[in-house]
């Protein structure tokens, strides 16, 4: 289990090759076993997508039954097909190894859920804290896009997916041992897939095909062998380009539009709402908004909201409205129209913070590359030395001057460098 997408955790400073294999540790720490059904695992998806919010805040999280099943994409009214699959949750085992904060090796174990009920319409459910602290923390798990894990058809699929999305960062999943990857993949139990050869044609090679055509990232398999034996396989992993129109815009452009706060108005999470808003567009989903608001009898308007949108519930027709009605919607509206244009506003101004961004960047990389080599690298050294978030350094190792997630520093530590560097760039 893996949820993607897109969280930041303070660490206190490590040094030397601890830090580095702290690092390479603390990426994708938790192993779950790949038992669970293709249902299952976008189940465990979702509840954790629900509960993120408050994951280390709240012990126990709740939301509807009907929601939760339209969004698993199975009968809102098959409660016992829910209730096995949150049984196979709770019996399912997650497993860490990794080193923490401090350096110090860490191992656990623990339920993925460690309850579930359903009483009146609602699902409740806890995870363990320790498990909760492991899944709230992105250098540990990483949420997956709900869009991405609907157009999975496989179980084994999905599972592969998810343990390797979390490595996106680094380029590649290391070495796993072949009993380590069966039981990644539920076959751990079966003789027939002791056998390479087997695993190879009816597990790795189809599911790496689909989750290359299916998902934002591409797999690479590679072996390691002992003699003519496979014993170890990895996977290289680079982002997909043609399916980034699944990533979700995690700026403040998406918070600040008036679609958004209706939909958070209505009790949606604001992962969720953002989701639908990235996979549907704002007309769509302000088009089922009002339906809600123009329906009458609607309880819950979150779980009306939910299936509106994913069965695109169309308007009925309707007798004209009365002239107070008519006046109401032109209130509405302008209320509407003046919120859009306080958002486009403010759109206009993050467009222009970050072509500002992006010339001061341009100009720090036309002045890095005019000093000779040796300056370079320690250009390069210095400015490491003065990162501590590690979220930042692993940026500015990929990608140098051009990392936008450490813009601010860059601009400051060039300004030092170089005084007037971005006046003269004028």
């Amino acid at each position: 289990m893996a949820l993607a997408g897109k969280i930041q955790s303070a660490k206190i400073p490590l040094s030397g090759a601890l830090k580095r294999e702290s690092v390479k540790k603390n990426v994708a720490a938790i192993h779950v076993s790949g038992k669970l059904s293709l249902l299952q695992r976008k189940l465990s998806n979702v509840l954790l997508l629900n509960a993120y919010d408050t994951l280390v805040t709240q012990p126990k999280h709740r939301i509807d039954a009907r929601t939760l099943c339209l969004m698993i994409g199975y009968n809102s009214n098959d409660m016992d097909t829910l209730k096995q699959a949150l049984r196979s949750l709770a019996e399912t085992v997650a497993e860490w190894d990794m080193l923490d904060d401090k350096g110090r090796q860490e191992w656990g174990v623990s339920a993925l859920l460690s309850y579930a009920k359903l009483k009146g319409g609602v699902c409740e459910y806890a995870y363990s804290p320790a498990l909760a602290e492991k899944l709230h923390d992105p250098k540990v798990f990483a949420l997956i896009n709900l869009n991405i894990q609907r157009r999975f058809t496989s179980g084994h699929a999905l599972a592969l997916y998810e343990n390797c999305y979390r490595f996106v960062r680094t380029g590649s999943t290391g070495w796993w041992r072949l009993d380590l990857f069966r039981r990644l993949m539920g076959v751990d139990d079966s003789v027939y897939y002791e056998t390479f050869k087997h695993l190879n044609a009816k597990i790795i090679k189809p599911a790496v095909a689909e989750v290359n055509k299916t998902s934002n990232i591409i797999l690479t398999p590679q072996l390691r062998k002992e003699g003519r034996a496979v014993t170890e396989i990895r996977f290289l992993i680079k982002e997909n380009p043609q399916l980034a129109m699944f990533e979700i815009d995690d700026s403040e452009g998406v918070r600040t539009s008036a679609v958004y706060s209706a939909v958070t108005g209505q009790g949606v999470s604001d992962r969720l709402a953002r989701q639908w808003i990235a996979e549907h567009g704002e007309d769509y989903v302000r088009e089922k908004l009002r339906l809600v608001t123009e329906s009458e009898g609607v309880e819950n308007p979150a779980r009306y909201l939910s299936a509106a949108i994913r069965d695109d519930y169309r308007a009925k027709p309707v007798i004209p409205p009365s002239a107070e009605v008519v006046q109401a919607f032109a209130q509405r509206q302008d209320a509407a129209a003046k919120a859009a244009q306080e958002a486009a506003v403010r759109e206009t101004e993050i467009t222009q913070a970050r072509q500002e961004r992006a010339r001061k960047l341009a100009r720090v990389r036309e002045i890095a590359e005019a000093r000779n080599p040796t300056q370079r690298d320690s250009d390069k050294r210095l400015f490491l030395s003065h990162l501590e978030d590690e979220t930042g350094r692993e940026a500015f190792v990929r990608l140098g001057w051009a990392s936008a997630i450490n813009a601010q520093e860059i601009f400051a530590f060039w300004e030092d460098m170089v005084p007037g560097i971005f006046d003269q760039a004028e």
